[in-house]
């Protein structure tokens, strides 16, 4: 059985004025040449953004980009002619493609706290595209909740063999990961749970290719991203 521990503590920790960032992966200032992403997942930057101030117009290109807003709302702008809010409980997916400007700015009076997900596509130079969709897993727990698919059935479509799935599981409670794929990584956003033996916290994230079940020890939220490639 191949598998990762990637504690929260062994992230990249980066305090640049209104932004604090933890990146479980190499990206901007930040390197080292253990964490550079699994498989065709590249980037998870926990954000916190302070209030009236975020990130400018800047450019993407090839780079299926995911947001998901855990607290506040982020508003975001795009040269695809996109202007949206971003709720806490909302995802909003940017395939950048041949290439995109926008900007995510903070508008509001309070910190918003957000992941932002970077998934390399399979398809490259395609048309850029923008999907957006309430799916809170507070509101239906202890199940999984499907976000991104490579299907057109999903929520939302990514361009990539993968799924990305999310999760609120009650203290006690319990969920089963089918490893179908080649990597399956399970990132704790808050909570404590228990998966093959190990004990992950907020930050903390497995990596493993065998069927597993997460047992929560107390309420919990989580990620699971289910690779191919």
């Amino acid at each position: 059985m191949n598998t990762f521990l990637h504690r929260s503590e062994d992230r990249g920790h980066v305090k640049a004025g209104w932004l604090d960032t933890k990146h479980s992966f190499s990206f901007g200032s930040w390197y080292n040449p253990k964490y550079m992403g699994v498989g065709s997942l590249r980037v998870i930057n926990d954000d916190t953004i302070a209030a009236h101030n975020g990130f400018g117009t800047h450019p993407h290109d090839n780079m299926e980009i995911l947001t998901c807003v855990l607290k506040g709302t982020i508003s975001h702008k795009d040269s695809m002619g996109n202007e949206r809010h971003i709720n806490a409980g909302e995802w909003q997916l940017m395939s950048a493609g041949t290439g995109v400007q926008h900007s995510e700015v903070n508008q509001g009076d309070e910190a918003v706290h957000m992941l932002q997900i970077w998934v390399m596509p399979n398809v490259q130079n395609a048309e850029p595209n923008y999907q957006q969709i309430e799916r809170d897993p507070r509101k239906t727990p202890n199940q999984w909740q499907l976000i991104v698919g490579p299907n057109d059935n999903a929520p939302m479509h990514i361009r990539q063999d993968a799924e990305i799935k999310a999760a609120y599981l009650e203290k006690g409670h319990t969920l089963e990961v089918k490893a179908t794929q080649k990597f399956n990584y399970v990132h704790v956003i808050e909570g404590e749970i228990d998966i093959a033996g190990q004990t992950l916290k907020a930050g903390d994230a497995y990596l493993f290719d065998e069927d597993a079940m997460l047992n929560a020890n107390e309420n919990s939220q989580f990620i699971w991203f289910d690779l191919n490639n």
